[in-house]
C-alpha cells in the first residue's frame, strides 16, 4: 500500500470517527430541547392555573370563602376544560395541584382529569374547575395512579361568598369541595365520578420525580424555571401557608 492510499484511509477513518461523534450528540441535543419544551409547557400550565384562581378570588362575594381555604390541605385548578372531553375523551383537562406545608405551598404538580359527570349546566363551553382538598385522606388519594372523586373520597359542592363560614357542613364533612367557572359564572358543582391521574411524563421532565414523590414530601424542591411557582404564589396571597390547622 503506497503512501497516498495510507493517507486516504487515515482521512476516511478520521471523518468516520468525527461523524460518529457528531451523531452521538444528536440525542443529547434533542433531549435538551425536549426538556426545555416541557419546562415551558409546565410554566404555561402553572401560570394559567394561577390566573384562573386569582380571577376567581378577586370577587369576594362570589369567591371561595377564605376560612375554607385556611383549612385546605391542597388546592387543584383545571383551567379551560371542555365537557365533551370529559364524557368521550377520558383526558378531559389538565391541571396543577399545590399542597400546603408548614414551609409554604409546594411547587405545582401536574395532573389530568377525565370521565364522570360534570353537571348539566356546563354544556359544551370551556370551564375552569377548582378542587379544595380538605383532609389528609383525600390528599393521599392524589398520590395514587388514579383517584376517582366521590368513590375514593367524598366530594361536595363548595359554598361561595362571604356568608359560608368555617363551621359549615361542607367544611366539617367533605373531603373535597368542588367548584366551576363557566361563561363568567363561578359556583359549586358536583364532580362525582371524575378520575384524576398524575401527568407524570411532565412531572418527571420538570422535577425528575413522580406526583407521589412530590406530594409526599414537605417541599417539592427548587422549581425548574423562575416562572414555574406562579400557581403556589397566587394561592399564598389568599391562603397563607400557616393555615388554621398548622
Amino acid at each position: 500500500m503506497n503512501l497516498r492510499h495510507q493517507t486516504s484511509l487515515v482521512v476516511l477513518a478520521s471523518v468516520f470517527v468525527a461523524l460518529i461523534g457528531f451523531t452521538s450528540l444528536i440525542p443529547s441535543v434533542r433531549s435538551d430541547d425536549e426538556h426545555a419544551a416541557k419546562v415551558k409547557e409546565a410554566s404555561e400550565q402553572s401560570g394559567k392555573a394561577g390566573r384562573v384562581f386569582d380571577e376567581i378570588m378577586r370577587v369576594p362575594d362570589k369567591a371561595i370563602p377564605r376560612d375554607l381555604l385556611a383549612h385546605a390541605k391542597a388546592i387543584a385548578v383545571f383551567p379551560d376544560v371542555i365537557k365533551a372531553a370529559f364524557v368521550f375523551g377520558g383526558e378531559g383537562g389538565r391541571g396543577v395541584v399545590s399542597r400546603r406545608t408548614t414551609a409554604g405551598w409546594t411547587d405545582p404538580v401536574f395532573f389530568r382529569a377525565g370521565g364522570g359527570s360534570v353537571g348539566p349546566q356546563i354544556g359544551a363551553s370551556s370551564t375552569d374547575f377548582v378542587l379544595v382538598i380538605m383532609n389528609d385522606d383525600a390528599l393521599r388519594g392524589l398520590m395514587k395512579d388514579k383517584f376517582e372523586l366521590g368513590t375514593e373520597a367524598s366530594v361536595a359542592v363548595g359554598p361561595v361568598g362571604r356568608e359560608a363560614g368555617a363551621g359549615t357542613d361542607a367544611l366539617m364533612h367533605a373531603e373535597i369541595l368542588s367548584y366551576s367557572r363557566s361563561r363568567g359564572l363561578f359556583t359549586g358543582i358536583n364532580l362525582k365520578g371524575v378520575i384524576i391521574r398524575p401527568e407524570d411524563d411532565l412531572n418527571q421532565a420538570v422535577y425528575n420525580r413522580s406526583a407521589h414523590e412530590l406530594l409526599a414530601n414537605d417541599r417539592t424542591g427548587a422549581a425548574a424555571s423562575p416562572t414555574l411557582p406562579t400557581f403556589p404564589e397566587t394561592i399564598a396571597r389568599y391562603a397563607p401557608a400557616s393555615g388554621s390547622d398548622h
